[in-house]
């Protein structure tokens, strides 16, 4: 039996990263087999490609390498990751997928959304998250949260985590505009408030599709 694809995604500091794991436990805790990934990211190959396309380097990737670094990460987590956990029946946990790179590299950069749907289809081979967690956060929250994260762990901003309140800003519209165009596909929490909160809808959230 196939195993369930869950996607997380949302503008920066959402918590993606804190809810996928707390998910994460409370299915194991059920007795389901979970493998928990991550975008741009998953495998050596992935990680490699997260370097490159977050750290500010001498010479960026222009939009459109930008795009395709993250689609070539995208294609190589699915093939050797996430389908291959499905096929074995695991419930697959992924931080951030396709709708970040039509939020972001589309709605945030400004390249045509179909285009990018049309690359997606061919580095994932047409795979679609069968549940899309959406964390949504106010821009003035997220741009808390980010500085605070900076402070506690002393590191600098990144490429992406630095760009403009007006990038941002059309980050967080898209999103809800790709979360408003499939409501059978995607819940929509707000992640501002309490954490055990955040938790318990999304755990509803799951259980009721």
């Amino acid at each position: 039996m196939r195993g369930k694809f869950i996607s997380f995604e949302g503008p920066e500091g959402g918590g993606k990263s804190t809810h996928v794991a707390a998910l994460a436990e409370a299915l194991r805790a059920e007795g389901k087999s979970v493998l928990v990934t991550r975008e741009p990211g998953g495998t050596r190959l992935a990680e490699l490609i997260r370097g490159l396309v977050r750290e500010e380097l001498e010479d960026p990737p222009v939009t459109r390498a930008e795009v395709l670094l993250f689609l070539a990460s995208r294609a190589q987590v699915v093939a050797n990751v996430i389908k291959p956990a499905l096929a074995r029946g695991e419930w697959v946990l992924c931080d951030r997928f396709s709708d970040s790179t039509f939020a972001y590299q589309g709605y945030g950069r400004g390249i045509d959304v179909q285009l990018l749907r049309e690359l997606n289809e061919f580095a994932t081979e047409g795979l679609v998250p069968d549940l899309t967690i959406l964390l949504d956060v106010p821009l003035e929250v997220s741009r808390a949260r980010l500085a605070e994260r900076q402070r506690a762990t002393a590191a600098a901003a990144d490429r992406i985590e630095s760009a403009g309140e007006a990038f941002h800003k059309r980050l967080r519209e898209g999103f809800l505009a790709l979360a408003k165009a499939e409501p059978d596909r995607f819940v929509v929490i707000d992640s501002s408030g309490d954490r055990d909160d955040v938790d318990r809808q999304i755990i509803e959230a799951v259980h009721g599709r």
